[in-house]
């Protein structure tokens, strides 16, 4: 098959449907959201014939969890995506938006707090798919870990949730035993025995619920599930830590109204081309935070999003 010559507008069309060119070529490698990175064996079997079909038959996994055939000529492009859509998937993944979402497997994790694979999913279905059309100053990345071992860096996205679970003490029925197994099992060091008592440093402290249920005289037989919120985390050109809100959020009704809020407020005050973390830094990280945490930006939420922003986006992959 003879491979057509490529415009810079068919380029740029088929970009905006997840087809990246395939450096040095006139072909492309299209990209498949996968959700979170999880999907079914006919699914797979979808992708591999797809691949063979249409492009070089070579498969990749990106860091954002979706799955790449590299090779496809531009005519292939519309058959490609008809041939997926057999097994509901679908290709994108580019622009100054929401891009897919990242979840760590916490879902069957021991060390899980948190139901990963259905929070994301949910966050998927709300600001990737129900808001696909919104532009924003810049790409947004949104991650969810189970738990403080960061397995897929929340803390480097623009949005990042980690589940928690705050231990419930209580120093009352506390020993104050020699060998402490919550001082001993502490993986940051957090708890310790001060003079015959239990003492927990809330600000090492990361509420990775190990200590629970571990006292021989239930001093922490419960803890409160929660979710850790970051903003601002960023890495690539330019590198910055995202910063936590100062709420320990116990419901997912609640983060699925910041995350809303979040982005009203990046797309009405945000610059564009700036990341969140460059507009946070712009407006002060007391700012954002008290615009996120009270509600008058939904009382906006309609003029922002039908606001002419950002006609020409940020990102540039």
């Amino acid at each position: 098959m003879t491979t057509l010559k490529v415009t810079p507008a068919q380029e740029k069309d088929v970009k905006a449907l997840g087809f990246l060119r395939n450096k040095g070529t006139d072909n492309f490698n299209g990209r498949i959201i996968t959700v979170n990175g999880k999907i079914s064996p006919a699914q797979m079997q979808c992708i591999s014939e797809a691949a063979e079909k249409y492009g070089d038959g070579n498969i990749l996994f990106t860091t954002r969890l979706t799955v790449e055939c590299q090779g496809i000529p531009y005519e292939n492009i519309e058959d490609f995506r008809n041939y997926l859509a057999k097994e509901g998937l679908v290709t994108g993944g580019t622009g100054s938006k929401v891009r897919p979402i990242v979840a760590c497997k916490a879902t069957t994790c021991q060390y899980g707090l948190l139901d990963a694979y259905d929070l994301s999913e949910k966050i998927h279905e709300e600001f990737f798919n129900g808001w696909a059309n919104v532009k924003l100053p810049h790409k947004f990345k949104i991650a969810v870990g189970g738990c403080p071992n960061n397995c897929v860096k929340p803390g480097l996205n623009d949005l990042g949730i980690i589940g928690q679970l705050v231990p419930n003490f209580d120093e009352e029925l506390c020993n104050g035993c020699s060998v402490c197994p919550v001082e001993d099992i502490c993986p940051v060091d957090a708890a310790k025995v001060v003079d015959g008592v239990l003492k927990i440093d809330e600000e090492a402290c990361n509420n990775c619920g190990r200590c629970v249920g571990k006292c021989h005289f239930d001093s922490i037989e419960e803890g409160t599930p929660g979710y850790k919120v970051y903003l601002g985390g960023m890495w690539g050109k330019r590198q910055s830590p995202g910063i936590p809100l100062n709420k320990i959020f116990t419901s997912e009704e609640e983060v699925m109204s910041v995350i809303e809020k979040v982005i009203l407020v990046y797309r009405e005050q945000g610059k564009t081309g700036e990341r969140l973390a460059q507009t946070i830094e712009r407006l002060g990280f007391e700012n954002f935070e008290a615009q996120v945490l009270s509600d008058d930006v939904l009382e906006r939420k309609q003029e922002i999003l039908d606001a002419e922003l950002h006609l020409s986006g940020g990102a540039t992959c």
